[in-house]
């Protein structure tokens, strides 16, 4: 979906929450900071809340350095737990914002796609970022047609109509996130995306997907182990087909 963004709409009428997962990520967080902001500059009232897994690599103290003198930029420190998930969970707790935008903190995620972001809740419940529309896609050709035919795995035993299923780059109003159970949804790695798209559907809430390009992380290793969460995410899609409500609140242990 392609059009004209107009960001002013918006920055009078809400509060913003960017949540940003971080674990081991100080090499990249400092420029995605200062990329996110930019992007943020003419919304008037924003936030930013980095939930960090105390990571070893110092990232919280990057944050605090460069940036610690800014109201609106604030870290917290997870200790004795990590997890993706989890991570997400507690950022939109500790939001303030009438939307929350959540990303990855290793460029995967682009912040230039916020502002259309903002423009689009106006209209809708929540606006996800897809690589499977018409203008966007991947820079890893592999990792692209990977994740489409997981996709496509995904809808045959789901049904579930959206084409990014796996994207974890969204916006929502805080008064729809405060309709979901979050104890059945935020538990797992990227996974627990694919159940809170199937909530969305099952509430019947408005949701619009828009193109989005996913870059290859500038510096530091990911995370993700492909093997392991192709496992995981296998098993998450099969107990929400077949498993009872008690199977699947059993999966928070994977």
């Amino acid at each position: 979906m392609s059009q004209t963004i107009d960001v002013a709409d918006t920055s009078k009428t809400q509060k913003v929450s960017v949540v940003l997962p971080t674990y081991n990520e100080s090499e990249n967080i400092g420029e995605l900071l200062e990329r996110l902001t930019a992007a943020l500059a003419d919304t008037v009232d924003h936030e930013i809340i980095i939930v960090d897994d105390d990571s070893p690599d110092g990232t919280a103290d990057v944050v605090n350095r460069q940036f610690g003198q800014k109201g609106n930029i604030r870290v917290h420190v997870r200790k004795g737990q990590r997890g993706l998930a989890t991570a997400i969970r507690k950022g939109i707790e500790l939001s303030a914002g009438s939307v929350v935008v959540v990303m990855d903190s290793d460029f995967n995620h682009d912040p230039k796609y916020i502002p259309q972001f903002l423009n689009l809740i106006q209209y809708y419940e929540v606006v996800v970022g897809s690589r499977f529309l018409y203008g966007g896609g991947m820079y890893s050709q592999w990792r692209y047609y990977a994740s489409f035919f997981y996709n496509v795995f995904i809808r045959f035993f789901l049904g579930l109509p959206i084409r990014d299923k796996l994207s974890g780059f969204f916006a929502a109003r805080t008064e729809t996130l405060q309709k979901l159970d979050y104890d059945n949804i935020f538990y797992g790695y990227g996974d627990y995306f694919i159940r809170l798209l199937m909530t969305i559907v099952d509430l019947k809430l408005s949701l619009i997907e828009v193109p989005v390009f996913y870059n290859n992380r500038p510096a530091g290793e990911s995370k993700t182990m492909f093997l392991k969460e192709f496992l995981r995410y296998t098993i998450s899609v099969f107990r929400i087909r077949f498993g009872s409500k008690s199977a699947r609140q059993s999966s928070h242990s994977l």
